[in-house]
């Protein structure tokens, strides 16, 4: 998959605001709008574009708070049973295969403390869990869209 320079100049554009209209993309890669519907197309078909949403504050639906969870798996061949098992858990919106101390890496929204010490014992420690520890976010400072590099940087 090669994406040119206009891929990226649409990419970086939509980075920040999935709602953008076609025309000021386009007049902004002085392209045509059908220039630009086409390549969005392209770009979704390719799977680069995996979607677009509506971003919610978790805070401002209840979700007060938000915590990073290593899980180490009783054993590791069962991954994929444990995976499918997380994966029934509405409050964990990431996971990640990881090296170093934990086979999991998991991002997890609660309503508060309470709640979610209840995920951890009665969600994730029952469905083969060894060990976990977990890391309470205070802040998120940055959240953001990953550039994409053009030629010109």
């Amino acid at each position: 998959m090669v994406l040119d320079d206009l891929d990226k100049n649409i990419l970086n554009l939509i980075a920040n605001d999935a709602r953008v209209p076609f025309l000021e993309v386009a007049r902004k890669c002085e392209v045509s709008g059908a220039a630009i519907h086409q390549r969005m197309q392209k770009l979704q078909q390719m799977g680069v574009i995996r979607g677009s949403q509506y971003l919610f504050d978790p805070e401002m639906v209840g979700n007060c708070t938000c915590a990073f969870v290593g899980l180490l798996l009783r054993d590791p061949s069962d991954s994929d049973r444990v995976l499918t098992e997380l994966k029934k858990v509405p409050e964990i919106v990431e996971c990640h295969f990881t090296t170093g101390n934990y086979d999991l890496f998991v991002k997890i929204y609660a309503h508060d403390n309470a709640h979610l010490l209840s995920i951890i014992h009665d969600k994730l420690q029952p469905i083969g869990i060894q060990r976990s520890e977990t890391m309470i976010s205070f802040h998120e400072p940055i959240h953001r869209q990953m550039p994409i590099c053009t030629a010109n940087d």
